[in-house]
């Protein structure tokens, strides 16, 4: 899944708590959600927006951060469900470093097979590779030639 896909995709499913994300959606989003932040707070920054001469952002980073919560927690439980664990082990991160840590090694993990939460999105429910069949062989096209 390319950048762009994945955008589009945790966007478009933005409080869908159900089925799988590979790896790629889940860090693609989390780059694509940290440079728009930081992009937020450097116009909070040039604007004069931001909380009395703070360093942690400013109004503009605020909206920002509540616009990407839903789809972060969603994207992140979905990618939970892919190694196989309940959405709900998320609240592991409220314990600090170690609960950070298993996270970040959960959302690392592999792609687990077919599972209770769906079939295994790199191989796709007519298991080939991706979400779509494997082409035709070459010179069976639509011409025949």
């Amino acid at each position: 899944m390319d950048f762009m896909t994945a955008v589009r995709t945790c966007l478009s499913k933005y409080v869908d708590f159900s089925g799988r994300a590979r790896r790629s959606e889940y860090w693609y989003f989390a780059l694509f959600s940290f440079l728009v932040s930081l992009a937020a707070s450097i116009v909070d920054a040039v604007i004069g927006t931001d909380y009395d001469g703070a360093t942690s952002g400013g109004l503009i980073q605020t909206v920002v951060s509540l616009a990407f919560f839903l789809p972060s927690l969603a994207v992140a439980v979905r990618r939970l469900h892919d190694t196989d664990r309940s959405g709900w082990w998320i609240l592991i991160g409220l314990i600090p470093i170690i609960g950070w840590i298993l996270l970040i090694v959960w959302f690392c993990t592999d792609s687990k097979a077919d599972n209770q939460y769906g079939p295994n999105p790199k191989t796709g429910p007519t298991g080939h590779p991706g979400d779509y069949p494997p082409p035709p062989a070459y010179g069976s096209g639509q011409y025949g030639g």
